[in-house]
């Protein structure tokens, strides 16, 4: 099931009528950097700046939510997702908690 979705943040697809809501659609991951990237990235907040260790963490837990939200919205019939956020929490220390949530929907485009 790899067909091309919609997604936006807005809660209207332009040039597109929605046909059906589909309901609530999410994608949970829960991350955590080994004890090696720990001791680094500890070590880049010593001198500030850009940390790539935990930017990199942060963007594959991003995109994995995103995946797994995506998945769960064609299971629903959904081709595509409207009003999509992101939400994250630490859970524990160390331990961080990443949420895409939207609606999914069926659209069709409109006649140009």
């Amino acid at each position: 099931m790899n067909q091309t979705i919609l997604i936006t943040t807005s809660t209207h697809l332009e040039g597109y009528k929605i046909k059906k809501h589909l309901g609530l659609v999410r994608g949970i991951t829960v991350r955590s950097r080994s004890i090696l990237g720990n001791m680094a990235g500890g070590f880049m907040t010593i001198f500030g700046g850009r940390s790539a260790i935990y930017t990199e963490l942060c963007e594959k837990a991003r995109e994995e939510s995103l995946q797994l939200l995506i998945e769960h919205a064609q299971q629903m019939g959904a081709n595509a997702i409207i009003n999509m956020r992101y939400d994250a929490n630490e859970v524990m220390n160390g331990l961080t908690e990443v949420l895409a949530y939207g609606t999914a929907v069926y659209v069709e485009q409109l006649p140009e």
